[in-house]
């Protein structure tokens, strides 16, 4: 079970939660970057890789039997953040085509490289998975 964190008197954030509560087996996914699963990048674009990096912590989630709605907390490192902000709708619709609409806690951090050097954004997430009573 997931609870969404919302102090009364604050404004509700967009795209993301200020915190969340939740009970169960945690599941911790590494830093996933743009790239597919024989590790190629198909596209230098943000949003292409912002997309298919989601898409991988979609499948590790999968793997760990949990689903994107079990998410809750992301950490996001973008070595461009004007190119962020300026694409952020088009960000945000790949977001809701591959994870669904979801609150989780999230951070974004200007980076000014990742290891991989034609990644562009590096994702990484914690997922509660409830646990059978």
């Amino acid at each position: 079970m997931k609870t969404v964190l919302q102090p009364e008197d604050w404004p509700r954030p967009r795209g993301y939660a200020n915190g969340v509560s939740a009970q169960g087996r945690q599941v911790f996914v590494a830093g996933m970057v743009g790239w597919n699963a024989a590790a190629e990048f198909e596209s230098d674009d943000l949003v292409d890789q912002v997309r298919q990096a989601l898409e991988n912590i979609k499948a590790v989630l999968s793997a760990a039997g949990a689903t994107p709605e079990h998410m809750v907390r992301m950490t996001w490192y973008v070595t461009d953040r004007a190119d962020y902000l300026a694409r952020g709708r088009d960000i945000g619709a790949a977001y809701r085509d591959v994870m669904g609409h979801y609150d989780v806690a999230m951070s974004a951090v200007e980076v000014s490289a990742l290891m991989e050097a034609r990644a562009k954004v590096e994702i990484e997430v914690t997922a509660v998975v409830p646990q059978a009573l």
